[in-house]
């Protein structure tokens, strides 16, 4: 079995989906996945489902999530449910079944290894395996307390980072005029992250292309004034005056 919380929290066996409707059962799958083999206090589940003013009958209200969720994930001929009371609180133990983020996770540190190696071919494969695992927004539209929400931030970021290394072995093994157009999309979703901007403007300098590199340089400039007051990093700056003074090093020949 394979938890799946990349997109819209579901749960795939056998090719078949399973999704929980009922939003404070989703709720409680997702933190004990977030925690998985690790034991979750009552207490902290309460606040995730019901925040600072839970109900009279918060407790009994989780027996029955609880229940639910037993039901939901109960397999055929299996005695073991992977939910188990463990006081203070209730465990999943994952045992053979897998999680989709700790394989994204796996495959991105595997890749950043492989950076650090310059093994760039490999790098690049193991980027896009994680970011295949990607259905859409972390959890979907689920939002609940100080746990998931801290969980979907980290795995965000996480992401980006994914892609902004993906973006460097790209460029060091010659990519540059086919990752332009997703180093677009990439500024446009993210016109804050400077990184996504040096890469484009590296890699369309490198595909002959230096009036457009140096337009990205001032629509990030304008971009961050506009929103921050702030001028472009240095990273940034430097990579416009190498452009301008048609610096050697940025080639990719010279890069290799």
């Amino acid at each position: 079995m394979k938890y799946e919380v990349l997109g819209p929290l579901r749960v795939t066996e056998r090719d078949s989906h399973s999704s929980i409707s009922a939003r404070k059962i989703e709720t409680v799958l997702a933190v004990l996945l977030i925690r998985s083999d690790q034991v979750v206090g009552r207490d902290q589940l309460t606040a995730e489902i019901w925040g600072d003013q839970p109900p009279r009958r918060a407790t009994a209200g989780l027996h029955v999530y609880i229940s639910q969720l037993r039901k939901f994930l109960q397999r055929r001929c299996q005695l073991d449910n992977p939910i188990v009371t463990q006081p203070p609180g209730y465990q999943l133990r994952k045992g053979a079944d897998e999680i989709d983020f700790h394989i994204f996770l796996q495959l991105m540190n595997q890749g950043r290894a492989d950076m650090r190696e310059r093994r760039f071919e490999q790098a690049a494969e193991r980027f896009e395996s994680a970011l295949s695992l990607w259905r859409g927004p972390v959890l979907g539209d689920l939002r609940a307390g100080a746990i998931v929400e801290g969980f979907v931030t980290w795995l965000t970021e996480a992401r980006l980072e994914c892609l902004e290394m993906l973006a460097d072995a790209q460029l060091e093994i010659g990519r540059h005029r086919e990752f332009v157009g997703r180093l677009y999309s990439l500024t446009a979703e993210n016109p804050l992250r400077e990184t996504f901007y040096r890469q484009l403007m590296l890699a369309l300098y490198r595909s002959e292309r230096q009036a457009d590199a140096l337009k990205v340089y001032q629509a990030a400039r304008r971009t961050l004034h506009e929103e921050l007051g702030l001028e472009p990093c240095r990273a940034l700056q430097e990579l416009q005056h190498a452009i301008l003074t048609a610096d050697d090093q940025l080639d990719f020949a010279a890069a290799v």
